[in-house]
């Protein structure tokens, strides 16, 4: 078995510690593909650079020319799942609702611990969509950008840890969700300080997929996902494979 990793941002450093999370998480025999865009920006804390971040995304999956069984988005509900899901036909697993699954089947309920403030509504929003939040406590911020998450471990580590400290005494979670792909590999350091189960959200995307790729599922093309309808799109995608697919 094959999984397609997509860090959705263009630092290599990110997709690198999500790669190595993935490979950590994934059984024996399944191969990590792990890649970025070709456009885009080095870390995503806005609707504008998730947005931006969707079709380089689409852009940069179909350009990838190996086979894969799954596809696993490592952004931590940024947009364009669905228009994933149009254009292949393997299963897509998003890493906020791989978590948030994984949470609700060993705690009551959860919270997710992310990056800025500024990002706790837009993953609010895709939990609701999701239908995952009537059992998610609280979305937290631990105050740092995805940029310092990336460049500074040790500092982010702590951040993470305070806040999810609060969130087990005052919110009540009985589950962390480590909510961003750059936090991966975080989970053993915060379950350490705090005793409670901390889902990263990459490996929970992995080994999701690995089971429905051996249940023999694929994403149903009968209606909401089916493809687009060919029709010329002008400028985009910028990779020579997905212009052939487009048009």
């Amino acid at each position: 078995m094959k999984i397609l990793v997509v860090n959705p941002n263009t630092s290599w450093s990110m997709t690198d510690t999500i790669a190595r999370t993935a490979r950590r998480a994934a059984t024996p025999g399944t191969e990590i593909l792990a890649v970025q865009p070709f456009i885009g920006a080095e870390a995503i804390d806005s609707n504008m650079e998730s947005y931006l971040s969707a079709v380089a995304v689409m852009d940069r999956i179909l350009a990838v020319e190996e086979h894969y069984d799954a596809v696993v988005l490592a952004g931590f509900g940024e947009h364009g799942r669905e228009g994933v899901q149009e254009i292949v036909e393997v299963p897509v697993m998003d890493i906020a609702e791989s978590s948030a699954h994984v949470a609700q089947m060993i705690g009551r309920s959860y919270s997710v611990v992310t990056t800025l403030q500024r990002s706790v509504g837009a993953i609010q929003d895709r939990l609701l969509l999701a239908g995952l939040s009537d059992r998610c406590a609280s979305v937290r911020s631990c105050g740092l950008s995805t940029s310092e998450v990336d460049h500074d471990p040790e500092a982010a580590t702590a951040a993470i840890v305070a806040e999810a400290e609060r969130a087990v005494r005052d919110d009540h979670a009985e589950v962390i969700c480590l909510g961003c792909g750059g936090m991966a590999g975080l989970d053993d350091a915060i379950t350490s300080r705090l005793g409670v189960p901390v889902v990263d959200g990459v490996a929970a995307g992995v080994r999701l997929a690995e089971a429905v790729v051996g249940l023999g599922l694929r994403t149903s093309k009968v209606c909401t996902y089916a493809p687009p309808e060919p029709k010329k799109i002008s400028g985009w995608p910028l990779s020579a494979r997905a212009s052939q697919v487009a048009r």
